[in-house]
């Protein structure tokens, strides 16, 4: 018992660490400059939105503000007649909008409008929360229920509410195609979203990519097999206390979630590869979640999601 909790509180003093890293990094690189919610065009290098292909072609960054959310916003150059997928990305605790702009900016430049608001909980611009504890703790994952972090579902909600009332953001969408995408906590949010959480279902939802997610409780509660959307899931071998423990173990995440599913395992990646703090696996990261996102929301049909690479140690799929 004495060494179970030694190496909790082992774990919890390295997030700790870690988290102080990121929140330093957050709070130095953080972009106040927001722009009303209505007034979602004009790129911040004040250059125009020319009408070209929207694959690889540098994307449009700006921040916003809608249903009292701050939002960032990557939006690729386009004719603005033309509908495009939306992706939602949800950052982990203590994390914030642009934790992870290597990926969110490389959606945006195939062609997806990308938005990531800020929970409550991140760091960006209020470093002091640093020192708030989770809701409920991470290792008591019997103890979560649909009402922990629901503020976080709440915030997407709204935010997705709020662009359908919008007459500028709502004419951009192809509301047809919705996709999350969720690091760590967020990646729990994105799942709850998306089923896991029945109560929390969010019915616009056509696919989800959960990132190093924290599952434990929906495992715990078999709530996975209620999913009936397209999954990806991400890990890392370096990533043991979430990715090995609860995703990718006998009767885990991946095994409980219905088809179609997916799971891609990177050689020593650690929780924090899909953030911008380390890039070792960025390349490859991008190329999974534009295989997945680009078959279920542009039904793009193609083998690459079964494609591998020298660092990565598993792929699946069902």
């Amino acid at each position: 018992m004495k060494t179970a909790r030694t190496c909790i509180m082992t774990v919890l003093a390295i997030c700790l660490a870690v988290s102080v890293i990121i929140g330093v990094r957050y709070v130095l690189h953080a972009d106040d400059e927001i722009m009303p919610a209505g007034l979602p065009g004009s790129p911040r290098d004040g250059s125009h939105g020319d009408s070209i292909n929207p694959t690889h072609v540098p994307a449009q960054n700006l921040n916003i503000q809608i249903a009292g959310l701050k939002v960032s916003v990557w939006r690729p150059r386009q004719p603005h007649q033309d509908r495009v997928p939306l992706v939602i990305f949800s950052h982990g605790f203590h994390g914030s909008s642009t934790q992870s702009t290597f990926l969110t900016q490389a959606l945006a430049e195939e062609g997806y409008l990308v938005m990531a608001p800020n929970h409550a909980d991140s760091l960006k611009g209020a470093f002091y929360k640093l020192f708030i504890l989770p809701e409920v703790a991470f290792s008591l994952p019997d103890n979560w229920t649909d009402s922990t972090y629901r503020d976080r579902a709440n915030d997407i909600n709204r935010l997705i509410m709020a662009l359908e009332n919008d007459r500028q953001w709502s004419a951009q969408i192809d509301w047809a195609n919705i996709a999350l995408i969720g690091h760590s906590l967020g990646g729990y949010t994105t799942l709850g979203l998306a089923g896991a959480w029945p109560t929390w279902r969010q019915p616009r939802i056509r696919a989800v990519i959960a990132l190093s997610p924290y599952v434990t409780p929906f495992v715990r509660n078999h709530t996975l097999s209620g999913l009936n959307i397209p999954v990806m899931y991400q890990g890392g071998t370096a990533d043991s206390w979430l990715t090995t423990s609860w995703v990718r173990r006998p009767g885990g995440a991946y095994d409980q979630t219905p088809s179609p599913s997916y799971y891609v395992e990177f050689k020593r990646a650690g929780h924090f590869a899909w953030t911008d703090l380390t890039a070792g696996y960025h390349e490859e990261i991008r190329f999974y979640c534009l295989c997945f996102l680009n078959r279920y929301l542009k039904n793009q049909q193609s083998t690459c999601i079964d494609r591998g690479f020298p660092d990565v140690s598993d792929v699946r799929s069902k």
